[in-house]
């Protein structure tokens, strides 16, 4: 059963929804965060499988393949890595190793846990990360956290649901302030 993993950048309150400019995925390789840069393309090795829902790929692949002079790497990552998009209504992905979910999300990615492959990571798409948080599919949660405070902005977690027991795998801090943590639920929980 391969790993699904949320990746997501949160603020020091809590916030995944970006409102403010707190977050630049370009500026993650400058000298202040090579140590940074340097463990997302950890993570991204150990993956194979890029999961999002549509208005995220939206977003990503109106921005990213048009970055011809990327020094993060996040491009080639991108462009490679075989993204899957949870969506009833788009149709073409127009973005190369793109599949398209449209049937019903907590079985189709029951399905891709149960194929051979690496870890499957889900960035961004709130509404998604509900979904499979409620449905129990997540293995691990990793968090980037950025020492800002936004004040507002959508969750990790649905309101009102409760995670009692998350098993701490790893946790380190950036040059830049930038800290990352990494759970996973508790098998007592």
């Amino acid at each position: 059963m391969r790993t699904l993993a949320i990746t997501q950048n949160v603020t020091i309150d809590g916030s995944i929804e970006m409102l403010a400019d707190w977050f630049d995925p370009q500026g993650q390789g400058g000298a202040d965060n090579s140590d940074l840069l340097e463990e997302l393309h950890r993570q991204d090795r150990d993956a194979d499988g890029f999961l999002v829902g549509r208005q995220t790929f939206e977003d990503l692949r109106g921005y990213w393949p048009e970055q011809t002079e990327d020094t993060t790497g996040i491009t080639e990552y991108l462009n490679r890595v075989q993204k899957y998009v949870v969506s009833s209504t788009l149709t073409e992905p127009g973005w190369q190793h793109s599949t398209i979910l449209s049937g019903d999300p907590v079985e189709e990615v029951r399905a891709l846990k149960a194929q051979p492959g690496k870890d499957i990571v889900v960035t961004g798409s709130i509404t998604l990360c509900h979904t499979l948080i409620g449905a129990g599919l997540v293995d691990e949660y990793r968090l980037f956290t950025y020492p800002v405070v936004q004040g507002r902005g959508r969750k990790l977690f649905p309101d009102g649901f409760e995670l009692l027991g998350l098993e701490l795998l790893d946790a380190r801090s950036f040059r830049g302030g930038v800290t990352f943590t990494r759970y996973r639920p508790s098998t007592t929980s």
